[in-house]
C-alpha cells in the first residue's frame, strides 16, 4: 500500500508539474496575448497615425531631391484617391443618416435634440469667436508685417483670391458671379434628409418599407466605410508627404506669419483642449479626454485631408463602435455638425480678419468687432466642408467691415498649416456635441421610466374596483373579488 501510494504521489506530482511549471512563462505569454489584443484593437489608430509621421519623414526626405511636377502628382495621386473615395461616400451616407435617423426618432424628441443641438452649435461658434478675437488683439499678429507682399513669399503665380459667397448664396444655393465654387450642397440635402425622414415616419405602416430601405442602405455604405478606413494610413501618408515636397520656403513662411500661425493655432489648442472638453464635462460629468481618444483615426483624418465632410465617415463609425454613442444619435447630429458647425474655421477666420486690419492700420471699433462675431458665426453655418472653404469667408468678413480682400493671398499662404487645426477642431465640436445629445437622451429616457415605474406603484395601492383601475395595472395585478369589496368598504367605514 505504501508503495502503491508512493507511485501515486509520484505519478500526481509528476502530472502536476507540467501544469505549474509554465506558470512563469504563462504570465509572459498572457502578457504577449494582451499586447496582441490591444495592437489588434487600436491596429487602425496605430496605422494612422504611422501614416501621418511616415509621410512628413517621407515629404522632408523628398525635398531635396526637386521632384517634376509630374512626379509630385504621382506621389500625391494615393492621397487623391482617399478623397475621392471619401467624397464618393458623402452623399449616400448623409442622406440615407439623416433619414434613418429623423424616422427613427419620435416628433418631441426630434425636435428637442434638434433645439438643443443648435443651441450647442450657435453658442459654441460666438464663443470660438469671441476667443479668436481676444487672442487677435492681445497677440497682435499683424503688427511690424505691415511692409509684407504677398511677391515677399513667392506668391507672384497664385492668381487672385477667391471669389466671396455671401453666407445667404449659400443658403440659397446661388452663384451671382458666373464662376465654378467646389463641392455640393450638403446643406439642401440635409434638410431633405430630415423633411423625408418625418413624413416617412408619418406614414406609418406605409412607409415602413422605404424606412428599412435606408436602413439597410445606410448599413451598407457604414461596411464601405469600414474597408476604406484600412486605406486611410496609405493615402494619410501620401497627402502629407506630397503637401510637405510642395512646400516653397516654410522659413520664410514661418519668420513673416509666425504670429498670424502662433494666434490661429494658440486658439484651436485653447478652444479644442481647454472649452469644448469643459462644457462636455459639464454636462455629463465624464472624462472628455477618454472620450476623444476613441476618435484619433478621425482627427488623423482631419489633419490630412482638412475636409470635416471627409472626415465624417471615419467619425460615424469611430464614435458609434468606440464611444457607444446611440446610432440614432450620431447620424441625426454628425451629418448636421459637419455642415454647420465650424468652430475651428470661426477661430482662423476672426484671426484673419483682425491680422488682416492689422496689416493694413485700421483701428477696429467696437461695432466692427460686433460685426466679425456674428458675420463669422452665421458664414460658418455655409461654410463648405473642403479644404481651404474657410477663405471664401474671411472675404465675406473683410467685405462686413469694409476691409480690402487683396490681402487673401497671405492667408491662401498658410491656410494649408492652420486649416489642418481648423478641421481638427471642427469635427472635435461635432464629436462632443453628439456625445452630449446621446448623454441628456438616455437621461431623458431613464428619467421617463422611472416616472412610470413610480405612477405603477402609485396606483395599486388606491385601487378599489374594477373600474378605477387603469388597463395597465388591472393586467399587472390580480383582481380583487367582488365579496371582498363591500368587506373592505365596511371596514373603511368602521374606521
Amino acid at each position: 500500500m505504501e508503495k502503491s501510494s508512493e507511485t501515486n504521489g509520484y505519478l500526481d506530482s509528476a502530472q502536476a508539474g507540467p501544469a505549474e511549471a509554465p506558470s512563469a512563462p504563462g504570465t509572459a505569454a498572457g502578457r504577449a496575448r494582451r499586447c496582441a489584443g490591444f495592437l489588434r484593437r487600436h491596429a487602425l489608430v496605430l496605422l494612422t497615425v504611422s501614416g501621418v509621421l511616415a509621410g512628413a519623414g517621407l515629404g522632408a526626405a523628398l525635398r531635396g531631391v526637386g521632384l517634376s511636377r509630374t512626379q509630385i502628382t504621382y506621389l500625391a495621386f494615393p492621397g487623391d484617391m482617399l478623397l475621392r473615395m471619401l467624397r464618393m461616400i458623402i452623399l449616400p451616407l448623409v442622406v440615407c443618416s439623416l433619414v434613418s435617423g429623423a424616422a427613427s426618432l419620435d416628433a418631441s424628441s426630434l425636435g428637442r435634440l434638434g433645439g438643443i443641438a443648435v443651441a450647442y452649435f450657435g453658442l459654441t461658434t460666438l464663443g470660438a469667436s469671441a476667443l479668436a478675437v481676444a487672442l487677435a488683439f492681445i497677440i497682435k499678429p499683424g503688427s511690424g508685417a505691415q511692409t509684407l507682399q504677398s511677391s515677399d513669399l513667392g506668391l507672384e503665380d497664385s492668381g487672385p483670391p477667391p471669389v466671396p459667397k455671401e453666407t445667404v448664396d449659400s443658403f440659397l444655393d446661388l452663384v451671382p458671379i458666373s464662376t465654378e465654387i467646389e463641392g455640393m450642397n450638403i446643406l439642401g440635402l440635409v434638410l431633405f434628409a430630415l423633411v423625408l425622414g418625418v413624413a416617412l415616419k408619418k406614414l406609418g405602416s406605409e412607409g415602413e418599407d422605404l424606412i428599412r430601405f435606408f436602413n439597410a442602405f445606410n448599413e451598407a455604405t457604414m461596411v464601405l466605410v469600414s474597408w476604406i478606413m484600412w486605406y486611410v494610413p496609405v493615402g494619410i501618408m501620401s497627402l502629407v508627404g506630397s503637401k510637405i515636397v510642395e512646400m516653397k520656403d516654410i522659413i520664410v513662411l514661418v519668420t513673416s506669419l509666425g504670429k498670424y500661425i502662433f494666434a490661429s493655432i494658440l486658439g484651436h489648442v485653447i478652444h479644442g483642449g481647454i472649452v469644448l472638453p469643459l462644457i462636455y464635462f459639464v454636462f455629463t460629468r465624464k472624462n472628455p479626454f477618454r472620450f476623444l481618444l476613441g476618435l484619433l483615426t478621425p482627427f488623423a483624418t482631419a489633419f490630412a485631408t482638412c475636409s470635416s465632410s471627409a472626415t465624417l465617415p471615419s467619425m460615424m463609425k469611430c464614435i458609434e463602435e468606440n464611444n457607444g454613442v446611440d446610432k440614432r444619435i450620431s447620424r441625426f447630429i454628425l451629418p448636421i455638425g459637419a455642415t454647420v458647425n465650424m468652430d475651428g474655421a470661426a477661430i482662423f477666420q476672426c484671426v484673419a480678419a483682425v491680422f488682416i486690419a492689422q496689416l493694413n492700420n485700421v483701428e477696429l471699433n467696437a461695432g466692427q468687432i460686433f460685426t466679425i462675431l456674428v458675420t463669422a458665426t452665421a458664414s460658418s453655418v455655409g461654410a463648405a466642408g473642403v479644404p481651404a472653404g474657410g477663405v471664401l469667408t474671411i472675404a465675406i468678413i473683410l467685405e462686413a467691415i469694409g476691409l480690402p480682400t487683396h490681402d487673401l493671398s497671405l492667408i491662401l499662404a498658410v491656410d494649408w498649416i492652420v486649416d489642418r487645426t481648423t478641421t481638427v477642431v471642427n469635427v472635435e465640436g461635432d464629436a462632443l456635441g453628439a456625445g452630449i445629445l446621446h448623454h441628456l437622451n438616455q437621461k431623458t429616457m431613464k428619467k421617463g421610466e422611472q416616472e412610470l415605474s413610480e405612477v405603477k406603484v402609485e396606483a395599486i395601492p388606491n385601487c378599489k374596483s374594477e373600474l378605477e383601475t387603469s388597463p395597465l395595472v388591472t393586467h399587472q395585478n390580480p383582481v380583487v373579488p367582488a365579496a371582498s369589496v363591500p368587506e373592505l368598504e365596511s371596514k373603511e367605514s368602521v374606521l
